[in-house]
């Protein structure tokens, strides 16, 4: 069900923004909508999600209507405070939002569209399991506006998403692909590497089984241990091994690889997209540090500077709507220091890069130093911009800590 919540000021119940917040018009504004529902816990996921036995007075079927409640919400507050946009990105994630009836993230996006309207050209995204997905589905879900839908692959083979507690038929991925394909979205597929027993070789096969699907955009992210999960308690008892750093290396270094001759280009460590309109404009948004509203029980939002999160429990973020007060359940302004930091540790990990005049002293120090040992491109230093190469990408954490020491 998720980590803890952040430690924050609390919120106010009518959930309206500080008198003294200044919203930049300019400054893209998205949508999070998050689906909180699973059939079964993964392993390994750390998410805010719930099965049918956890909801403990929430109802799935009421979910919609719930979470309109907290789009009205928003837009009187953000109207209240002269910075309504409309939505350039969309993204239903979770949970499983394909566990809903495409009619009611229809509907939850046509609220969104009354609220705040979505701009021409939008992005929007729907999160798929490949045993959701059908052509009625995916055609339902592009008649009411989403141009986008990820779904989520992890691995090709079978005794890797045993490991993960992945239930979905591996061959439903072709069919949810094709299935999208049909309907006119874009399609984005998502990796998982270094799950416990997976060899290099399990990993080559899962990389040339999702470039052979043809997608526009492919995600590969590396198993993180999260503390509280399945995972975590079978290492800590010695049942499976805990992943593996070398050999999470080379998984990267491969799947970079396969994918730079299959015609797709990295654009943040763990994302690459055939061609720039490819990219997720919506996660490329809070890579920017830009605007954006998360709805749904343990959403996080973030507009100007203020940062919120709501509730975690769908009962309890129900519960506060129903009484009309706002979900949400802390609050924090980071000051100049956190916000520097945020922005290197976020546009650092990004192709276009960070500007070398937005580090402090002691990171423009750094550069040089990073340069020699192979880390940051030297050529797009010198222009003034910080770009990781392929080594500087596999020791990222090592490079902002350089920057921000």
């Amino acid at each position: 069900m998720g980590s803890a919540l952040p430690i924050g000021d609390p919120a106010p119940p009518d959930g309206a923004l500080p008198a003294d917040l200044r919203v930049d018009p300019s400054v893209d504004f998205g949508v999070y909508l998050h689906v909180p529902f699973c059939r079964v816990r993964c392993g390994y996921c750390d998410f805010n999600t719930y099965t049918s036995d956890e909801l403990r007075g929430a109802r799935q079927d009421q979910y919609a209507d719930t979470l309109l409640r907290e789009v009205a919400l928003a837009r009187d507050v953000m109207g209240d405070a002269g910075a309504l946009r409309p939505a350039s990105t969309v993204f239903f994630g979770g949970g499983t939002p394909t566990l809903l009836p495409p009619g009611d993230l229809a509907r939850m996006l046509a609220g969104v569209r009354a609220a705040f309207g979505i701009a021409d050209g939008a992005e929007v995204t729907v999160e798929a399991n490949p045993d959701t997905v059908t052509d009625a589905v995916a055609a339902e879900l592009a008649a009411a506006g989403v141009t986008r839908m990820s779904v989520g692959m992890q691995s090709s083979v079978p005794h890797v998403l045993a490991a993960l507690d992945r239930t979905h038929d591996p061959a439903n991925v072709r069919t949810a692909v094709a299935a999208a394909r049909r309907a006119g979205l874009q399609v984005s597929v998502d990796l998982i590497y270094g799950t416990p027993g997976e060899s290099l070789d399990d990993w080559r096969d899962s990389v040339e089984t999702a470039v052979g699907l043809e997608p526009d955009h492919i995600s590969a992210y590396a198993l993180i241990i999260e503390d509280g999960t399945k995972l975590a308690r079978q290492i800590r008892r010695g049942e499976v091994a805990a992943p593996d750093d070398d050999l999470q290396a080379d998984m990267y270094e491969l799947v970079d690889t396969q994918l730079h001759a299959a015609g797709f280009d990295w654009y943040e460590v763990s994302n690459w997209a055939r061609s720039p309109d490819r990219r997720s404009r919506h996660n490329l948004a809070y890579w920017r540090g830009a605007d954006w509203w998360g709805f749904g029980p343990g959403a996080h939002s973030h507009v100007a500077g203020l940062r919120w999160w709501n509730v975690k429990h769908p009962a309890a973020y129900a519960q506060r709507l129903a009484a009309g007060e706002s979900p949400a359940a802390g609050r924090e302004r980071p000051d100049a220091a956190a916000r520097t930091l945020e922005s290197v540790l976020l546009r650092s990990r990004i192709r276009e890069g960070l500007p070398v005049s937005e580090l402090q002293s002691e990171g423009r120090q750094a550069v040089a130093s990073l340069i020699a040992d192979g880390l940051i491109d030297g050529h797009a230093a010198v222009r003034g911009t910080i770009v990781l190469t392929l080594r500087g990408r596999l020791l990222a954490d090592a490079v902002v800590r350089a920057l921000t020491d």
